[in-house]
């Protein structure tokens, strides 16, 4: 099948564009490498350096291939950076999935799928969250996230152009964070590899759901099967762990007593969560398969002994 995966040299997408080569498919690539490696590229894709937002080179894209699936990873994803740059995300994620859904609806690609954010949930008091849980963002971020899952349902109402919308939750992995993408599990790895203190932001009982990063590209693989029907689904363990328990863990794999700073909570960061995944394990015929402790030992031995953090 062939396929088209933006954002395919970043960290997530990253990781679906080696699970979907090694499934055999025919892959391609938009990256305008703002946060994406060139190390993370694999050697069985195909790589244009655009912007998703230039009409001229995305069509290019599209019209010398007959993509069948498109995975839109690419997004601006940090939401303090949200908050301080509004116009920007906006421009990013609303402007930039427009020009792929219309290059999908006027090459009839079969189905677009869409990496969302448990950010459109907001602070929501019901944890474990459904989908069916109103959306409240509490930042600009997750916003642009549910601006673009309507537009997405609306391409499919009007042109019949079908989609999966995937709502992570807080992924983490190898790969992580290379040119500032902000996970709290890279950001701490990392600082531990490097002999630096750890800083909290809040008071480290705010907790998150911590999904694998390679169980999320298999969700997402997952979601190009035809069986399953257009909608929403989160893809998450279901578990809350705490950052001051997040903390705990790395500080006993790495050996070290670091010093640990905590500061003001952020704007737009929520405290509590962690999302329902049993819409997704029946329909996505999917579920999460790596534990905490191995997928984290896996993240902080990535970064041990790396130049460049």
């Amino acid at each position: 099948m062939e396929i088209l995966v933006t954002g395919g040299a970043g960290f997530i997408g990253s990781h679906l564009v080696n699970a979907l080569a090694d499934a055999g498919h025919r892959v391609t690539v938009i990256d305008n490498f703002s946060t994406g490696c060139r190390e993370n590229m694999d050697d069985r894709a195909e790589y244009y350096e655009m912007d998703i937002r230039d009409r001229e080179q995305v069509a290019s894209v599209f019209a010398s291939h007959a993509f069948e699936i498109v995975f839109h990873e690419a997004a601006q994803t940090l939401v303090p950076y949200s908050m301080e740059h509004p116009a920007e995300d906006a421009e990013l994620n609303i402007m930039g999935l427009l020009n792929i859904l219309e290059n999908c609806r006027q090459y009839q690609v079969r189905r677009v799928i869409f990496s969302s954010s448990a950010a459109v949930y907001g602070n929501n008091e019901t944890v474990p969250i459904r989908e069916e849980a109103p959306v409240q963002p509490t930042s600009f971020y997750g916003l642009t996230k549910v601006t673009a899952e309507v537009y997405l349902r609306l391409y499919y109402e009007a042109y019949g152009l079908s989609y999966v919308v995937l709502r992570y939750a807080n992924v983490y992995g190898e790969r992580q964070g290379t040119h500032g993408e902000g996970g709290v599990v890279c950001l701490f790895a990392k600082a531990l590899a490097a002999g630096k203190k750890l800083i909290i932001y809040g008071d480290g009982d705010q907790s998150r759901d911590f999904v694998y990063v390679k169980d999320v590209a298999a969700a997402n693989i997952a979601a190009m099967a035809e069986s399953v029907a257009p909608g929403v689904y989160n893809i998450s363990t279901k578990i809350e762990t705490t950052i001051n328990a997040l903390k705990e863990i790395l500080i006993y794999f790495s050996h070290m007593s670091p010093d640990v700073v905590y500061k003001e909570a952020r704007s737009g960061d929520i405290y509590r969560s962690a999302l329902d995944n049993t819409k997704a394990i029946e329909a996505l015929n999917w579920r999460p398969k790596t534990k905490l402790l191995p997928g984290l030992m896996a993240t902080y031995s990535y970064f041990l002994g790396r130049s460049d953090i």
